[in-house]
């Protein structure tokens, strides 16, 4: 019995030990992950220290770098071209029960010029939504990965259809499934 007390009495230190231990390295992976995204997502994202700073014109100052020289920075300017709403039938296996679409999108463009050029290359815009609309299942839209995927298809198809000018964005104001 006293062996068994020895040989127990033995293990309870081993174990506490690798218990500290593991405890301290786990510790240390969340302090090194929480600073690793501070630096990360709280500095501006991703850069690599101060070349990165020096080339955005920052200097890392007592707020991170991010108060003052964003704020002289203009905003991005852009346009918005609203397209008429649609409604338009989705492919479906019953033939009796059809399905369709609603949906009112408006296209971002870069600047005010490109609204007047795309205008009257609206027919075109409108013509490739349909057609691919119409080849679409209700379960290709559902979710938020079915609308992603929808708005980059879109997207490439209005580029396609607009080309040389450029679509930023394809924004759903409105999309329905009836």
């Amino acid at each position: 019995m006293a062996e068994a007390e020895g040989a127990g009495g033995e293990a309870k230190p081993k174990s506490r030990k690798k218990l500290i231990i593991i405890a301290a390295a786990a510790a240390a992976v969340v302090i090194g992950g929480g600073v690793g995204g501070y630096l990360m997502f709280a500095k501006g994202g991703g850069g690599h220290g101060a070349e990165t700073a020096a080339a955005s014109g920052h200097d890392g100052g007592e707020h991170g770098g991010t108060g003052e020289a964003q704020a002289a920075t203009p905003a991005k300017s852009a346009a918005f071209v609203d397209l008429p709403e649609m409604t338009v039938n989705l492919a479906t296996a019953d033939k009796e029960r059809q399905q369709y679409v609603r949906m009112s999108v408006a296209l971002e463009v870069g600047s005010p010029e490109l609204v007047e050029a795309i205008k009257p290359l609206l027919p075109r815009v409108i013509d490739s939504f349909q057609t691919h609309l119409r080849e679409m299942r209700p379960s290709d839209i559902r979710g938020s990965a079915g609308a992603y995927r929808l708005k980059e298809e879109l997207l490439r198809r209005v580029n396609v259809a607009i080309a040389p000018a450029r679509a930023d964005a394809v924004l759903f104001k409105d999309v329905v499934v009836q």
